[in-house]
């Protein structure tokens, strides 16, 4: 009788794991689409009316079809550009001039954005299968995983590495798909749900996740090197204590910086894992790097340019608050973002002033990736389109293109004392709020932690453990 008993509690516990582990990923999809759903709570900014110096114009535009409740990115190789739709197609397109090549349909929902290398194109579907195709849309291969994919799988030195929706990495063989290694990590769970994936750099790879932990491990055999504290949980309830890293680290020289939404942007040192500065801000999209300047997306919709050696303030632009912006791409002398009405605005990146701008589509920008040239860049969209951008040189006058271009409105130009200029990190510097609109500019400081890094800089010069 009491073995019955027994029996019976732990079928109902198992039951209730079970319905537990359901109820947790939904409610990681409505929590984290209630902070960052297609609307947001509070009005996205006004956009105000700006004095063009560059000229922007759309080479191509094609439709893909609708992209669900996924952020895809689209992947570039040898001159042609790959996409996918929530549907299950996957086409190839023709960076020069737009046409399609091929398309072809996986035979389920794609979750994540299209990974290319090593003659393969990848991608990762809702239910757990990572599927390579060769550049003219053949299946070499097809592996199972433990959940869905959100994230870019990666190529690198014959082995393709991916992460799954419940944060397992895994290192395949890139000729058969067979499991080389996996790298797991209990996360909690209450945790916001993200396309972050991962980043492969000089043998090792780099990832956050939630609770504000950042890891390297091995890429040959998936072994741990290190991990790091981006972010600390705060505050009294779970929500306020979510310091989830949500998007990608970026490498540069010996150095990988990451952001966590809720908590700190950290730079972390490559070899060892000591974090060697860090500072409040919050960030869902991420971070990119350029030179010496790193520009961040905050959680609130400013953009900001912070020393990459110090982290301290060189400029910051107020006017696209609640305009949920992508992830930063540096371009061309410039620093480019996308809102959630199609707009990509793009910024000079010595002093945050906008330089011009235009309207891609009426659904959300979901990224923005570099083209093969240097003054091109690929946006996608929520609505499943995608598009090539051009960027001009800097013209003295462009009364012609404003006439020609109703995507930019022109005023005169903003008198000087319009910008606020203070040391970095002074008490007044301190004192400037998400409220505040225009650009805010800082005086550029000397790096006090490390100087900059010269131009003969060859790699990171990480040493990696002996396989065992």
């Amino acid at each position: 009788m009491i073995n019955q008993i027994i029996m019976k509690r732990c079928l109902i516990a198992s039951m209730l794991l079970l319905v537990g582990c359901s109820a947790l990923t939904k409610l990681r999809l409505d929590m984290t689409d209630s902070l960052f759903g297609r609307e947001p709570h509070n009005a996205a900014a006004e956009l105000k009316a700006i004095n063009a110096t560059r000229t922007v114009k759309l080479d191509w535009s094609t439709q893909l079809g609708e992209t669900g409740p996924y952020d895809y990115t689209p992947a570039l190789s040898a001159g042609s550009v790959y996409a996918v739709n929530v549907k299950g197609d996957l086409a190839k397109f023709n960076v020069a001039n737009g046409k399609q090549e091929w398309r072809i349909n996986v035979g389920e929902p794609i979750s994540g954005g299209v990974g290319a290398g090593g003659g393969l194109v990848l991608v990762g579907t809702n239910r757990g299968n990572l599927l390579a195709y060769d550049v003219s849309g053949k299946l070499v291969w097809q592996s199972k995983l433990s959940s869905e994919v959100l994230s870019v799988p990666r190529y690198f030195e014959g082995k393709v590495i991916v992460r799954s929706g419940d944060n397992a990495i895994y290192g395949l063989d890139a000729a058969d798909g067979v499991r080389k290694w996996t790298y797991t990590r209990v996360v909690p769970a209450l945790s916001l749900r993200s396309s972050a994936g991962i980043v492969v750099d000089g043998g090792a790879v780099y990832a956050g996740f939630s609770g504000g932990k950042m890891v390297a491990i091995r890429a040959d055999n998936g072994k741990l090197l290190w991990d790091a504290t981006v972010a600390v949980p705060r505050g009294v309830t779970e929500i306020e204590r979510i310091a989830d890293i949500t998007s990608l680290p970026v490498v540069s020289g010996p150095v990988v910086y990451a952001v966590a939404y809720q908590g700190r942007i950290a730079a972390i040192d490559r070899i060892n894992g000591k974090v060697l500065w860090n500072r409040e801000i919050s960030s869902y999209r991420g971070i990119a790097i350029e030179g010496e300047e790193i520009y961040v997306s905050h959680a609130l919709g400013s953009l900001y340019s912070l020393d990459y050696a110090t982290g301290r303030t060189f400029w910051r632009q107020g006017d696209l608050l609640n305009r949920r912006l992508t992830t930063p791409l540096p371009m061309n002398g410039l620093t480019v973002v996308g809102d959630l009405e199609g707009y990509i605005h793009f910024l000079n990146r010595d002093n945050g002033k906008f330089a011009s701008r235009i309207k891609v589509g009426s659904n959300a920008v979901m990224s923005l990736i570099p083209s093969n040239k240097p003054s091109q860049l690929i946006a996608a969209t929520r609505d499943g389109g995608l598009y090539l951008v051009s960027v001009g040189a800097s013209t003295a006058s462009m009364s012609e293109e404003r006439e020609s271009t109703p995507t930019i409105e022109t005023v005169e130009p903003a008198p000087a004392n319009e910008i606020e200029t203070f040391e970095a990190d002074s008490p007044e510097a301190s004192e400037v709020t998400e409220e505040k609109s225009d650009s805010i500019l800082f005086q550029k400081q000397k790096p006090l932690l490390f100087p900059s890094v010269p131009e003969s800089y060859n790699g990171p010069g990480i040493e990696l453990p002996q396989s065992e």
